[in-house]
């Protein structure tokens, strides 16, 4: 049986639920839709509020051919083929076919470049789905050629009238004795999303036999949501404690756990980009010094993230992800800079030595600022000894080389260039 969010969703603009600034019968959507003549253009809003319902209502009640895409799963030879069976779609003065880009927000810019023609020539009219700002994510080619139509969460009386609906018309639902006596927690916890109001809703029904009396409180809902939903949020707690998990599992170089939490953001619907910036942030807190081509490798995954985007772009985050996850671990250049940052606010302004001040001036020079500076290159090793920290606090020890083959080398080079100053 299909979910009840499926079974429930409108086949026409009389059954759709809420956004009537936009399809309201005076609305900018509602004329387009009645004279059958609609731009390209793109539905903004968060997540659960219609967008999709609403492309294929639109297509149905304009009889068109309808092409969906999801920019979480499509990549360009998905986009070139289906813009191929459009134009074979085009016969006469037919109208145009619908594209429909769920997610178009996180298409690279290459794979929104290969619908500028398309839509430029008429080939498709594209509905794009966002819950990002389009000025942001959307190529300025792409979004002057669209409309940019914006969806409002959905009201308090728009979800329990959602719920109303579905006890009253789902072929299912109808059947059985169902009574709510309170709408909160159900509301709550979907967070004025529609499908996830559906799907609370299913949830809790199923909790009891189909000939069995059911009675939703606030408490029941509650209860059995906590036991059982599993939600990907990603601007709420679950969000943060996605991306946790996946960085305690690299630092914690467990390739599997990592890879696995990975997933669960790509499956969630997370950004790309925001995965791509925590491994940037792990290579140099949690791996370092270590292997420092983890941070090369981080910001190259990051470039090539942006440039190709999904569905590829998972490969090349799990590359990375389980590259950081095997690499040795060391923390010792995010302790040095928490430790001179510390210092600083304890010391305050300490004066730069004045044989490392810059002296672009004579009176500069006559006041010795650079006096006696030993200019590394100019001897053995390109070293020399000499002091650079301010003398308050000269036998401060900020940078500690942990215990790994790589930092083992850097203490080892340290200590015969300084001597006791570094002797760890």
């Amino acid at each position: 049986m299909k979910p009840l969010a499926e079974r429930m969703r409108p086949k026409t603009l009389s059954e759709y639920i809420g956004q009537q600034h936009l399809v309201g019968q005076e609305a900018v959507l509602y004329k387009a839709i009645a004279a059958g003549k609609i731009p390209s253009f793109i539905l903004w809003g968060p997540p659960g509020v219609g967008k999709t319902t609403l492309a294929n209502i639109i297509a149905n009640q304009l009889d068109r051919p309808f092409h969906s895409l999801s920019a979480i799963n499509a990549g360009v030879k998905d986009i070139r083929e289906t813009i191929s069976k459009a134009k074979n779609q085009r016969f006469f003065s037919a109208a145009n076919p619908i594209l429909f880009i769920d997610e178009i927000h996180r298409f690279s810019k290459s794979q929104q470049d290969s619908l500028l023609g398309a839509v430029e020539q008429g080939v498709v009219t594209l509905i794009g789905a966002t819950t990002e700002n389009p000025s942001f994510e959307v190529i300025s080619a792409l979004l002057s050629r669209c409309q940019v139509y914006i969806l409002q969460p959905l009201q308090k009386e728009e979800l329990i009238q959602l719920v109303d609906q579905a006890l009253a018309k789902d072929e299912y639902l109808k059947t059985r004795s169902i009574k709510v006596k309170s709408y909160d927690a159900m509301l709550k916890f979907s967070g004025g999303d529609g499908r996830k109001l559906l799907n609370i809703l299913e949830l809790v029904c199923n909790f009891a036999e189909a000939d069995e009396a059911i009675e939703i409180t606030n408490d029941f809902v509650s209860e059995k949501i906590q036991q059982n939903i599993a939600q990907y949020d990603k601007t709420g707690d679950q969000h943060y404690d996605m991306a946790s998990a996946f960085i305690k599992s690299i630092r914690g170089s467990d390739p599997n756990a990592a890879v696995y939490y990975l997933a669960r953001m790509i499956e969630g619907g997370e950004d790309v980009k925001f995965i791509a910036r925590r491994l940037i942030i792990a290579a140099s807190e949690d791996i370092g010094l270590a292997n420092p081509n983890a941070l090369l490798m981080a910001t190259t995954c990051f470039q090539a993230v942006q440039a190709i985007g999904l569905p590829e772009a998972r490969i090349i985050l799990s590359q990375c992800c389980i590259y950081l996850a095997t690499a040795p671990k060391s923390n010792s250049a995010y302790q040095a800079i928490n430790q001179a940052q510390k210092l600083v606010r304890e010391t305050g302004n300490l004066s730069v030595p004045l044989s490392i001040r810059n002296a672009p001036t004579s009176l500069m020079k006559t006041l010795d600022y650079g006096k006696d500076y030993k200019y590394a290159h100019d001897y053995q090793n390109n070293f020399v000894q000499h002091e650079f920290l301010p003398e308050e606090i000269i036998a401060k020890k900020l940078y500690d080389p942990q215990n790994n083959p790589s930092e083992a080398q850097i203490r080892k080079r340290l200590q015969a260039n300084w001597k006791e100053k570094y002797g760890y």
